[in-house]
């Protein structure tokens, strides 16, 4: 489902949004949506070639990585403590 990082890069950007609701006094979160970005990139090659009387023969390997960030938007929610769905203590 998740590609980049996986589900561990995932549960690590809800963490922050959750840490950054308590900070505004909310105790909970909703998640609105999550996107992948690519920052960067790397990539390299090499080649070689020969030469012999009437011919030559040239080959040549190259590729390219990728590098991405995840994020994620969020609305930061206050339910009442004693209401249906309330979480315990801090942001659930």
């Amino acid at each position: 489902m998740f590609g980049t990082g996986g589900q561990s890069t995932v549960d690590k950007v809800i963490q922050r949004l959750k840490e950054e609701a308590a900070k505004l006094g909310a105790n909970g979160v909703i998640l609105e949506g999550m996107s992948e970005q690519q920052t960067g990139s790397l990539g390299g090659g090499s080649g070689s070639t020969s030469f012999s009387g009437n011919s030559a023969v040239g080959v040549g390997v190259g590729g390219s990585l990728g590098i991405f960030k995840k994020s994620a938007q969020a609305r930061a929610i206050f339910v009442p403590p004693g209401q249906p769905g309330a979480p315990a203590g801090n942001v659930q």
